[in-house]
């Protein structure tokens, strides 16, 4: 074999051996496909978002009931003052409340969480992917690619997070404020020893509407809507971006396999506790600034700085294993059964175009 022959079939496995390399650079630099989340619409992911959460409010409503009145226990009352503590552990409090008020004592206020979640959830999930495309379209377009999957960033997902949370915060306003007023009244034949923060009694979602809105009108049914922006901007904040980081993170370590429940259950379990932390402070005002009857706070300001100077910082986790007992499930029922829900409404969108 000639030299010139020789330098050619070098020259000739050198090209091959660039175009592998470049193939396997290529392939690992891959556009991601879409998820469901990412493919179904904005109507869609809003029911699929709202459904979803409904289906996990029945089975958390009462754990919620439990966290709502340890949160309005000892309200502005110093600890100096010896009063008696009626819950003392989420525990103790369900038995309590069941012995005392029964099965519709703890789901008590139900009706008011459906329509809550399905504004709530249905903005802070349905929202949440459209927030993320329009925010990496004009912040990082470098990193954008129409038609494939959105790159994770954690600035754009957080942000993504509380526009979504807001949104919705903003809309399920109303439904919380009476689903609060209706799950801090008791019935109990006792009712002076068995009761925390201020009394409102309401025979259901519409009346409780129909009250506040013959009494104070709009800027009424809004009252506090500040306190509850910031309390599920907060939770939003860490909910969608937890669950993806460790989902991905999951998968990518190869720990579980995709589309698993034990993907979907870890995923959302670290999400709760995320969630939980963040969130419960501001879930605290939230709870009191809707609970009140007249004007004992100004805003949620105000009604941090009254808490912290009479009960002390501790206070703003009151009802925190409460909380964490209620948003843990809630969340892992919430994001799994929107799992499915997305895929079932991605099939129904499918269909529908064809």
């Amino acid at each position: 074999m000639s030299e010139i022959e020789v330098e050619k079939k070098k020259v000739a496995l050198a090209t091959a051996a660039v175009a592998a390399a470049s193939a396997s650079v290529s392939n690992k630099n891959e556009t991601k496909p879409q998820t469901n989340l990412q493919k179904v619409s904005l109507l869609g992911g809003f029911l699929a978002g709202g459904i979803a959460a409904c289906g996990a409010v029945t089975f958390t409503n009462p754990i919620e009931l439990v966290k709502t009145r340890m949160q309005l226990q000892g309200e502005l009352v110093k600890k100096s003052s010896g009063e008696a503590v009626l819950y003392r552990n989420p525990f103790q409090a369900f038995a309590f409340i069941f012995k005392n008020e029964g099965i519709r004592g703890l789901q008590q206020g139900l009706m008011c969480g459906y329509f809550y979640q399905l504004g709530l959830n249905g903005c802070r999930l349905g929202l949440y992917e459209p927030s993320r495309y329009y925010l990496t379209k004009f912040l990082t377009p470098q990193n954008f690619q129409d038609g494939h999957s959105i790159p994770q960033n954690l600035i754009i997902n957080v942000s993504s997070g509380f526009i979504s949370g807001s949104a919705g915060a903003i809309l399920g306003s109303p439904f919380f404020l009476i689903k609060t007023r209706m799950q801090s009244y008791t019935k109990a034949a006792s009712e002076a020893a068995h009761h925390v923060g201020q009394q409102t009694y309401y025979k259901g979602v519409w009346d409780g509407l129909s009250q506040v809105y013959k009494s104070e009108g709009i800027k009424g049914l809004y009252r506090g809507v500040d306190a509850a922006v910031l309390r599920t901007g907060a939770g939003s904040s860490a909910q969608l971006p937890v669950y993806t980081y460790t989902k991905n993170f999951l998968l990518k370590h190869n720990i579980v396999d995709e589309n698993s429940l034990l993907l979907h259950f870890i995923s959302s379990s670290m999400a709760g506790l995320g969630v939980a932390i963040v969130m419960n402070p501001w879930d605290v005002i939230l709870t009191r600034v809707y609970n009140q009857k007249g004007n004992l706070y100004k805003g949620p300001i105000d009604c941090f700085q009254k808490t912290l100077r009479y009960e002390g910082p501790k206070a703003f986790y009151k009802g925190f294993w409460a909380q964490l007992f209620r948003i843990g499930p809630h969340s892992i029922l919430t994001l799994m059964f929107m799992e499915q829900c997305m895929k079932v409404m991605v099939k129904i969108e499918h269909r529908l175009k064809a």
